[in-house]
């Protein structure tokens, strides 16, 4: 007897062929499924795949998802705890990471991040060697570099996720002050994700017009409106988010949403992400630290040429030198 579905559907082709844009998250946490729906939700993927090792979250999250397909266009939505799942990724988004232990000390966290990246990289580029690796893991620059070095991959398909998220809250304060949307207000934060990186003051701009040549004082010590406390407070944001609600998501899964569109649709957009710096600003070290970078399809095809002014030069460096002292200790 024929079933309900024979009934209603006469098949005319028997379709067998992998994901054109399948992207795929490692670690489901508050990160990683805020990246998720971020891509879901900006339609970017004609697969999604969930990596976890924690089988009944990830049960309950992908089902999760699935009952939304109704307001999604994204039509396969999958998961597992075996590396198999990710296979054929166009794009393998890595936010696991260990977690700081009481009494455990950096170096040591630092090490327990690498252990558990010797264990995903080579596993996520055994299924999709042609991928492009996207890491969001802190501390970013240093696992983007564990990543480039376990992979084996060219450093144009292995890129941090860095400052792309630093600069939109940067731009986001400075909007704040002068009463502009974010959007037309342009500026960068580089170097090193977190404390330690410096914001290009002498690039900051509304409409093409430097705000330094209308104050020339600005971002300086001797600045009487302050303007420095602006990336002060970009940089505290994570901090502020996390002491009420435990942890931070949504603004780093629609940054991380917002470089996988740039690959995804060949964008060629420049976002200040974490790339291969050797050779740029005096460096001399196999450092990752965020630049602006033109982002497509292929990963980082260019790196623009900023010209910093000689403080700022001078911070890029300190980071580099102190990135390169930690990565010298790791066991790769």
């Amino acid at each position: 007897m024929a079933t309900v579905k024979d009934q209603l559907i006469m098949n005319l082709l028997k379709e067998k062929q992998p994901p054109q844009n399948k992207i795929t998250v490692v670690g489901i946490g508050a990160v990683g499924m805020a990246c998720a729906l971020s891509i879901l939700v900006k339609e970017l993927a004609d697969e999604l795949a969930l990596f976890d090792v924690m089988e009944d979250k990830l049960k309950g999250e992908v089902m999760s998802l699935q009952h939304c397909s109704l307001f999604l266009k994204t039509p396969k939505i999958v998961s597992g705890k075996d590396y198999n799942v990710t296979a054929n990724s166009k794009l393998v988004i890595i936010t696991a990471e260990a977690y700081q232990q009481e009494g455990e000390s950096p170096p040591n966290l630092v090490q327990h991040n690498v252990n558990i990246f010797k264990l995903i990289i080579p596993s996520v580029v055994k299924y999709s060697p042609n991928c492009t690796l996207l890491i969001v893991s802190n501390p970013v620059d240093i696992l983007t570099y564990v990543a480039w070095k376990l992979s084996g991959f060219p450093q144009n398909r292995v890129i941090g996720s860095g400052c792309n998220l630093d600069s939109a809250r940067f731009c986001s304060l400075v909007g704040e002050r002068l009463g502009v949307h974010p959007l037309s207000c342009h500026g960068w934060v580089l170097g090193e994700h977190g404390d330690s990186s410096v914001p290009v003051w002498s690039g900051v701009n509304v409409a093409g017009i430097l705000l330094k040549n209308l104050h020339p004082a600005l971002g300086t010590d001797a600045d009487k409106e302050q303007w420095k406390e602006v990336h002060r407070q970009a940089v505290d944001s994570a901090s502020e988010v996390i002491k009420p609600k435990s942890y931070s998501s949504w603004a780093i899964g629609l940054s991380v949403a917002d470089l996988a569109e740039s690959i995804t649709k060949n964008l060629r957009r420049v976002h200040p992400i974490s790339t291969m710096i050797k050779g740029f600003y005096g460096i001399e070290d196999e450092v990752f630290l965020s630049v602006p970078c033109i982002l497509g399809q292929n990963g980082i095809s260019d790196v623009m040429k900023v010209t910093l002014m000689p403080e700022e030069e001078a911070r890029l460096k300190k980071s580099a030198d102190e990135l390169w002292r930690i990565q010298k200790q790791l066991l790769l």
